[in-house]
C-alpha cells in the first residue's frame, strides 16, 4: 500500500485517482502528525510526501519515518512546487528520500518512478524474508547438528561402557564406530570378526540384513585374536530411524557360550534319560497288553488294566517328544522324503483319530488328492498332534473339522478347526515355541509344551507355512500350507 501525505485535498484526490486507476492500494494523510500515526499502525511500500505543509513539514516527517525501524527501508518520494532550490533538494535526500519530484507532476514520469520504487521495495522485502528464512534454517541445522552430535556421543559412551562387543554402521552396513572390545576379535576397524567355518560370514550377512528394515538376532561363533577357541555369541542388530528413514544400525555381540553349554548338557540329559526310559516302558507296555488279553473283558480288573495302559501310552508319547527334541537340537532328526499321496495319508489319519476318540465327530471337508514329496510319517505326526490338541482343548463341543483347499502355485492348505477354549492373542505368537504353554493349558491340561515345537520344525523342513488363528473362548484353527508336485 502507498501513503500520500499532502495538506491540500485536491492534490490528494488527484494522486489517489491516478494511482488507484493503475491498481495501487492507496492511503492518505493531510498532515505530518496524521501520517506518523498511520505509519505506526500500517505497513506501507512507498510514502509520497509534500514538502511544504503546516506544522510538521515533509522534511521533518521523512526524518522521523527514516529513524523508525519499521519504516527504515520504505522509499520516500518528495513532491514540491515551491522548494526547488538545490539546498532543499539536498536536504530532501539527506532526510531519507529516494527521489525529489517537482510540481506540476508529469503523470507518466510519476507512475514510472512509483512503479520502479514499488518493485524495488517488494524485491527487497522478499530478499529480507529469504534472509530471515535462511538464518532460521541455518540455526535449525546448527541446533540439529549439535543435538545429533550429542546423541552420537551419548550412544558411544553407552556402547563403550558395556561388556559386549558393540558397534554402529552406516545405513549401507559399513562400520563407522566400534568400542574397544571389538579390537580383541578383529584386526581391522571396518572388518567384522572372523566366524567359525560352519557359521555365516558376517560381511555378506550384514549386507543382507541392511537390505531389510527389521532388527535381527543371529547366533555365531567367533574367537579372540589371541585365542584358538570359538565361542558362541548372540549378534543383535537394530536399526535407528529418523523421519521414517534408517540413519544407522547398532549392533552388539554377547557371549552366550556358557548358556549354550548348559543347553547342550540339558539336551544330552534329555536324550540319555529318554532312551533309558524308553526301554523299560516298552517292556511295561508289552506286559500290560499281554495281561489285558488274558483277563475277561467284563471284569473290573480289565477296566483297571485299560486305564493303566492309557497312562502308559501318554508316558510313551512324552518320551517320544523328548527324543524328538533331542534329535532336533542335535541336528539328528532325519527326514525320509519320498513322493506319497497326501489325501490317502490324511484320510487314514482322520480314521485313526475317529477310532482313538470315538466320542468326537471328525468332519473332512475339501479335496486333498495331491502328491507331496515329503516324510509321510513325520507329516502324519503333525496331523495327529493337531487333531489330538483339537480334542484335548475342546472338552464341551466335540466336533472337529479338517478342511483342505487348493491354492495357486501348487500349494495345499490344510486346516484343523475346533470350537474349544481358544487361544489368547498374546499367546498365539509364542504357541510354537519350545516348552511354551498358555496359562489356561498349564492350569487345566497335561503336557510339556513340546508337540507344536516339534511340528513347527517338521513343517519348516518341508518348506511349509504354518500358524494359528483363534479367538479366546470360541475355538482355534491350526493350519499349514504345503507345496505339492502334482494332482492325483
Amino acid at each position: 500500500m502507498i501513503l500520500i501525505v499532502d495538506d491540500k485535498q485536491e492534490n490528494l484526490l488527484s494522486l489517489q485517482s491516478l494511482l488507484t486507476l493503475h491498481s495501487y492500494a492507496v492511503d492518505t494523510a493531510t498532515g505530518g502528525e496524521e501520517a506518523l500515526k498511520k505509519v505506526l499502525k500500517n505497513n506501507y511500500a512507498l510514502v509520497i510526501l509534500d514538502v511544504q505543509m503546516p506544522g510538521m513539514d515533509g522534511f521533518e516527517v521523512a526524518e522521523t519515518i527514516s529513524g523508525h525501524s519499521k519504516m527504515r527501508d520504505v522509499p520516500i518520494i518528495f513532491l514540491s512546487a515551491v522548494n526547488l532550490d538545490k539546498k532543499f533538494i539536498t536536504r530532501g535526500y539527506n532526510s531519507g528520500a529516494i527521489d525529489y519530484i517537482t510540481k506540476p507532476v508529469d503523470p507518466d514520469v510519476f507512475l514510472l518512478k512509483v512503479n520502479t520504487l514499488y518493485k524495488l521495495y517488494d524485491q527487497k522485502r522478499q530478499l529480507n524474508q529469504m534472509q530471515t528464512s535462511l538464518r532460521s534454517e541455518i540455526e535449525f541445522r546448527r541446533h540439529a547438528q549439535q543435538e545429533s552430535y550429542e546423541k552420537a556421543m551419548e550412544l558411544r559412551f553407552v556402547l563403550e561402557s558395556i561388556p559386549q562387543i558393540a558397534f554402529t554402521t552406516r545405513p549401507n552396513g559399513t562400520v563407522e564406530y566400534h568400542n574397544s572390545q571389538w579390537m580383541d576379535y578383529s584386526s581391522y576397524t571396518e572388518r567384522f570378526p572372523e566366524t567359525h567355518p560352519d557359521d555365516p560370514d558376517l560381511e555378506p550377512e550384514m549386507k543382507r540384513i541392511v537390505n531389510g528394515d527389521k532388527a535381527v538376532e543371529l547366533e555365531v561363533r567367533i574367537k579372540k585374536l589371541t585365542g584358538t577357541d570359538f565361542r558362541y555369541h548372540l549378534l543383535r542388530i537394530v536399526p535407528v530411524t529418523e523421519n521414517k528413514s534408517i540413519i544407522k544400525w547398532v549392533g552388539t555381540f554377547t557371549d552366550i557360550e556358557e548358556q549354550k553349554q548348559v543347553q547342550r548338557k540339558k539336551d544330552e540329559f534329555l536324550s540319555v534319560a529318554s532312551h533309558e526310559l524308553k526301554t523299560p516302558l516298552t517292556s511295561i507296555k508289552g506286559y500290560v497288553q499281554l495281561l489285558e488279553r488274558s483277563i475277561d473283558a467284563k471284569s473290573q480288573s480289565h477296566m483297571f488294566i485299560d486305564r493303566a495302559l492309557t497312562q502308559v501310552t501318554k508316558l510313551d508319547r512324552l518320551i517320544v517328544d523328548l527324543l524328538d527334541i533331542s534329535r532336533i537340537e542335535n541336528g539328528k532328526m532325519l527326514l525320509n522324503k519320498e513322493p506319497f499321496s497326501f489325501g490317502e495319508m490324511l484320510s487314514s489319519t482322520i480314521e485313526m483319530a475317529r477310532q482313538t476318540y470315538p466320542n468326537y465327530q471328525f468332519h473332512q471337508d475339501g479335496a486333498a488328492a495331491v502328491e507331496v514329496n515329503g516324510d509321510v510319517i513325520r507329516l502324519e505326526q503333525v496331523l495327529v498332534n493337531f487333531l489330538s490338541n483339537a480334542v484335548k482343548y475342546s472338552p464341551n463341543v466335540r466336533e472337529i473339522h479338517v478342511i483342505s483347499r487348493m491354492l495357486p502355485g501348487n500349494r495345499l492348505l490344510l486346516q484343523v478347526k475346533d470350537s474349544g477354549i481358544g487361544i489368547a492373542e498374546v499367546d498365539q505368537k509364542l504357541i510354537f515355541e519350545k516348552f511354551y504353554r498358555t496359562d489356561e493349558s498349564t492350569r487345566n491340561f497335561q503336557g510339556l509344551g513340546l508337540g507344536l515345537y516339534i511340528c513347527a520344525d517338521i513343517l519348516s523342513r518341508h518348506q511349509c507355512e504354518y500358524g494359528v488363528e483363534s479367538n479366546e473362548g470360541s475355538g482355534s484353527v491350526f493350519y499349514f500350507i504345503i507345496p505339492f508336485t502334482k494332482t492325483l
